[in-house]
């Protein structure tokens, strides 16, 4: 493979997958070394593989790229398009006033616990079991939230990767 091709097949690889980690394309940039990839189980292994390698730091950097859950401010300031349409999807966009009033105080009772966003794979929830899993969360432990919240970023970049597949980018 030439020089040429392979900036073309890099820059190909970064388009297709920018978009996967909120955010945070280091993990896409990142996972390009390690090709090529067998297919989109392959793939995301390796996006995986990036996250468990990088620092603690990092991984709190990712999460808190993360947008609040119903959160005029991050909509107003501009959700990405994927967040934007996996909100939509779970019915976040239109709340009555208390599930708004509930959303906003969840929020920030997490992010005050945790000092960083809940995060969960709205696309496998609807708003009310969003609810409850943010109400039992909030009694958990700093670390294991990490770890999940770790998970639901694997588990939403799974589904974005099957929306973005593109057989020769990869």
């Amino acid at each position: 493979m030439s020089s040429d091709d392979s900036d073309n097949g890099r820059a190909r690889f970064l388009a297709a997958y920018r978009g996967l980690f909120e955010h945070s394309p280091w993990v896409v940039e990142r996972a390009w070394s390690k090709r090529p990839f067998a297919d989109r189980a392959a793939l995301h292994a390796a996006f995986m593989a990036v996250l468990e390698a990088a620092s603690e730091d990092e991984r709190l950097a990712l999460v808190r790229a993360h947008p609040q859950l119903a959160d005029k401010a991050a909509i107003a300031a501009g959700l990405t398009a994927e967040s934007a349409s996996e909100q939509a999807g779970a019915g976040l966009d239109r709340l009555t006033p208390e599930e708004f009033a509930q959303f906003h105080a969840y929020n920030r009772a997490y992010l005050d616990r945790f000092g960083f966003p809940f995060i969960v794979c709205v696309r496998l929830h609807d708003k009310a079991g969003i609810l409850e899993l943010m109400r039992r969360r909030l009694e958990g432990e700093r670390d294991a939230e990490l770890i999940e919240a770790i998970l639901q970023v694997g588990l939403i970049s799974r589904l974005r990767l099957n929306d973005a597949w593109v057989e020769d980018a990869a």
